[in-house]
């Protein structure tokens, strides 16, 4: 994925996100389902620290966290996840024993 700037994603309150394990979706929600909106989260922050050009600012995690799952869903060696942001791009990282 890439950062991008503001002209290029006018409105991110309307973001697909979608997680992938091993090819099958995990959780998928879009970026006005968050409880704050990012220009909530970026007021609140910068009440006690300094933002800076660059910042990047995580939020939480959408609705189907492993450990929530009946069974548990727990990451191991082998596996893929890729997190997909719409018009960003997709972040795939392979899961290895320590």
């Amino acid at each position: 994925p890439w950062m991008v700037t503001a002209d290029e994603i006018p409105d991110p309150t309307k973001l697909d996100l979608v997680t992938r394990l091993n090819g099958q979706v995990v959780q998928q929600a879009n970026t006005s389902d968050m409880t704050f909106s990012i220009p909530v989260l970026i007021e609140y922050l910068s009440t006690f620290c300094t933002l800076e050009p660059g910042d990047v600012i995580a939020t939480g995690t959408p609705g189907g966290v492993g450990d929530q799952r009946k069974p548990p869903l727990y990451l191991k060696p082998g596996d893929v996840v890729e997190v997909e942001i719409e018009k960003i791009g997709v972040l795939s990282n392979p899961i290895e024993a320590e």
